[in-house]
């Protein structure tokens, strides 16, 4: 029986939603699903029965509410420390925190010119300065994890870091964003797992369009 109660938004745009749906799914960490999609421009008003924040993703934990993907994701680690969530190493967690933090906090050029798209067909995009620093940024992050590490992900086995990039790898894909071998070999690394494919399928399969989100 599931102990979580996982609510989130379209699969075709949430990417904050993606992060944690990709963590419990390819950790088998069991909950149950609930798409409540936003088809309104600021959301959608019944977000208020269940969230604080009128937003997306939310997990229920029996009388429990988090709220935040990337708190949603502490907490998970914290109830299944045998999923192992975060590297097991004090320095290399501690760095797989750092990275993860920076990806919630930063890349705002990136995320607001390329949205998450799965459902877009792939095509380069012309992009800023700043996007293309936050490119640059986001390469030489996954170039030194995967360099320590040895891959397949960032930290060798799947942890909330790669939970949190998720929605780049996607963004990479679609707009086209670098041809950097790197890029290449963790692209295939995430796709290829069977929670990527599982929500892929259902995005690009879903009748919602939200105009403020296609590029």
């Amino acid at each position: 029986m599931p102990d979580f109660d996982l609510f989130i938004g379209n699969k075709n745009y949430s990417s904050w939603s993606f992060r944690p749906w990709i963590a419990l799914r390819h950790k088998q960490i069991a909950f149950r699903e609930h798409l409540v999609p936003f088809d309104f421009k600021n959301g959608n008003p019944d977000f208020a029965a269940f969230s604080p924040s009128m937003k997306v993703p939310v997990l229920k934990d029996g009388d429990l509410t988090v709220w935040d993907s990337l708190a949603i994701l502490e907490y998970a680690a914290e109830r299944h420390p045998e999923a192992g969530l975060w590297p097991v190493a004090t320095e290399t967690r501690a760095f797989a925190r750092a990275i993860s933090a920076e990806m919630h906090s930063g890349f705002a050029a990136l995320r607001s010119a390329c949205p998450m798209n799965m459902r877009r067909r792939s095509d380069k995009l012309d992009v800023s300065k700043a996007v293309r620093k936050d490119v640059a940024r986001i390469v030489a992050i996954w170039s030194e994890c995967l360099e320590k590490s040895g891959g397949p992900f960032l930290f060798g086995d799947f942890t909330i870091a790669d939970a949190m990039y998720a929605p780049v790898v996607s963004r990479f894909a679609t707009y086209r964003l670098s041809d950097d071998p790197v890029v290449r070999r963790y692209h295939e690394a995430m796709t290829g797992t069977e929670a990527w494919q599982a929500w892929q399928t259902d995005a690009v399969n879903e009748p919602w369009i939200v105009e403020e989100e296609e590029v």
